[in-house]
């Protein structure tokens, strides 16, 4: 009874579980994997460091490189506000967002080239097949494109007219759809001021012509319509001379790129003759310098006794006025319908009937 005893109190072993040297096998073997390995992953370690910090560094240099860029570009244009060659040729405000939008386009660009890159590179260290990724990335690239064409329209409209220059703030542009005062320029919408103070917000990708109004130079021009039988050369010697002395005085003489010139007789009808005067002025300042010539040629001509084609001609002192009634008709007879005449063209009254016999 007693070894049955000991014997139901001894273990019994599980064969099942890992033993001391099963143990110590299964360390020497992790040991000795990390031993052949750990030059490996220490390799890839380092060169995904290495590209981590070749990229910040490249695209913090090219980012500090673009804003550099355009601060330059912002301090040339303040260094010239201010001066007549300022005012005529820079507009600080459409330089400043002009080269904003462009800076912003600049960066954004360096950085997704940059940080795509240095991706593609740490997927490619890893030994990760990139095929199906690209491929799967070019997919959902089209399917974007087509279904977001107007928008990637517009945003590639907006940033080849800010890279051309082709208008900026202040402008005066005529974009089709609609026209106005550019106030503000956009990568997607370009913002217009109306004639009647609207606001028009036109996307770039509709925009299929430009005329502005503010580029280059504007034309002023006057048409004097005078009478038929006004001496030409009286009319000319007092344009000129009206050109002449608004020429020389302020601030006509900075709007004028030119001289005020005498074109000649633009159409002579019978009674009247029409003059044309056009002059190459600042642009956006035509409306201006033709309501001033106006101004002038009419004080001009009154002094030199020209008479403008449409004013009513001053009656001479003591001449009596004329009868408003001399060119009327006298009245008829036949107005009046009692009388003699108006009785006689009257036709006649039928006669009465006969009145009706009674049966007896």
């Amino acid at each position: 009874m007693f070894l049955s005893v000991l014997s139901a109190a001894d273990p019994v072993e599980d064969p099942t579980a890992p033993s001391l040297q099963d143990a110590q096998e299964s360390a020497n073997n992790a040991a000795s994997w990390v031993e052949q390995n750990w030059s490996t992953w220490l390799g890839i370690g380092l060169r995904v460091l290495l590209i981590v910090v070749i990229a910040g560094v490249l695209r913090v240099v090219i980012r500090r490189a673009i804003t550099k860029l355009i601060d330059r570009m912002n301090r040339t244009a303040q260094a010239v506000d201010g001066t007549a060659l300022g005012g005529l040729l820079v507009n600080v405000e459409r330089r400043r967002q002009r080269s904003q939008a462009i800076g912003s386009v600049m960066r954004s660009v360096a950085s997704f080239l940059i940080m795509g890159t240095a991706g593609l590179m740490i997927l490619g260290t890893f030994e990760i097949n990139l095929a199906p990724l690209l491929a799967s990335a070019g997919v959902a690239g089209v399917a974007i494109g087509f279904g977001a064409r107007n928008l990637v329209t517009d945003f590639l409209s907006g940033v080849f007219m800010i890279l051309e220059d082709q208008y900026g703030v202040g402008d005066t542009v005529d974009a089709g759809v609609a026209s106005g005062e550019v106030i503000e320029v956009g990568l997607r919408v370009t913002k217009l001021r109306g004639d009647n103070g609207e606001i028009w917000y036109v996307r770039n990708g509709e925009v299929k012509r430009i005329g502005n109004l503010s580029q280059g130079w504007a034309t002023a021009g006057v048409d004097v319509t005078v009478r038929s039988d006004e001496d030409l050369e009286k009319v000319k010697t007092t344009l000129d001379a009206v050109g002449e002395t608004m020429s020389k005085e302020e601030p006509w003489n900075e709007r004028l790129w030119g001289p005020v010139e005498v074109l000649g007789l633009d159409s002579v009808l019978l009674e009247s003759m029409v003059v044309r005067v056009s002059a190459k002025t600042m642009p956006g300042k035509a409306l201006s310098v033709e309501r001033e010539l106006r101004w002038r040629i009419k004080q001009a001509f009154d002094a030199a006794g020209i008479r403008i084609v449409g004013g009513i001609p001053a009656q001479p002192e003591g001449e009596p006025t004329s009868d408003p009634t001399a060119g009327m008709a006298p009245p008829s007879a036949y107005a009046n319908t009692s009388s003699p005449q108006s009785e006689a063209a009257t036709p006649l009254a039928p006669a009465a009937a006969p009145p009706a016999r009674t049966p007896k």
